[in-house]
């Protein structure tokens, strides 16, 4: 082994494998909406939601390049960004978006179909994989969210609320200046990019909290850490109401499963108790704790 690649090799291992891995999410969320980009919606006049949308359709209007336009459009976003959001995040954002334009300019992306549905669902799939992507890697390609989180704090509007009203502008001005039928598959683009950003970032196993009110509780926590492998906590609690008047003190089982064991859970407490009383509630995101699946 040559000394260039023993020192190569040692400098990979001491580098921080938070900053490793953040950097093969941003480069590859890059490579991903570029390819969306270049190969689908630009040669096809289709349009996303967000800077990029705004991108998209100012690029379509006056012939101007988009990766000019991106990192452009970009900018008053990353300046509010500053004052809103952390600036190591602002400067993670900038670098992914400098990033894209650059990957516009120097990768000659292939056209892949012109069949309009296929442009906007696989269009719209590239470039959400490529924004959530990016997400995982710490920065994003797109800087709407910026202003959504910013005007969310100004205002009543909560930040999908805002982000809804400037997609609606943007494509209400796409079916102006270009048509309405664009603007149609433009906002199907939209759901496609939209939907696979979540499944980027939250992933298949999205996590489901469940809190069980049972008599036999405690037959429900041995099932839930011997049939589950899951972990759970214990909060003692009394009812409010019963019909005799009287109140009764009982255990309150919370655990976290995925959406794809809650019908084994269904299962397992139809065994043990038909009657319990459940409540199931979306997380978008868990950390720490006995969240990970035990072997069992």
């Amino acid at each position: 082994m040559s000394l260039f690649t023993s020192n190569l090799m040692k400098a990979i291992s001491n580098f921080p494998k938070d900053t490793l891995k953040e950097a093969v999410f941003t480069l590859s969320g890059i490579g991903c909406a570029a390819f969306g980009l270049e190969s689908f919606l630009l040669p096809n006049r289709f349009i996303d939601g967000g800077a990029t949308g705004i991108s998209l359709l100012i690029a379509e209007l006056f012939d101007i390049p988009l990766y000019i336009l991106l990192i452009v459009v970009n900018i008053p976003f990353l300046i509010l960004g500053l004052r809103v959001i952390v600036r190591g995040f602002t400067i993670k954002a900038g670098i992914s978006i400098v990033g894209l334009a650059l990957t516009l300019v120097l990768v000659d992306f292939p056209e892949i179909t012109e069949d309009k549905l296929l442009v906007a669902v696989f269009g719209g799939f590239f470039l959400g994989a490529g924004i959530g992507l990016s997400i995982r890697g710490g920065g994003v390609l797109d800087g709407t969210e910026v202003l959504a989180i910013y005007l969310s704090r100004k205002t009543a509007l909560k930040i999908g609320d805002v982000v809804i009203l400037i997609n609606i502008v943007i494509f209400l001005a796409a079916a102006y200046f270009l048509s309405i039928e664009a603007a149609l598959y433009s906002m199907l683009t939209y759901l496609a990019a939209s939907k696979t950003l979540d499944f980027i970032v939250e992933g298949i196993e999205e996590y489901t909290g469940v809190t069980i009110i049972s008599g036999k509780s405690e037959e429900i926590r041995v099932m839930i850490i011997e049939k589950m492998g899951r972990g759970l906590t214990i909060f003692p609690a009394r009812g409010g109401y019963r019909a005799d008047g009287r109140s009764a003190d009982y255990e309150v089982l919370y655990t976290v499963i995925t959406r794809l064991e809650i019908s084994k859970l269904y299962r397992q407490l139809d065994r043990i108790d038909p009657k319990a009383f459940v409540i199931m509630n979306s997380i978008n995101d868990t950390r720490g704790g006995m969240i990970k699946k035990q072997k069992v």
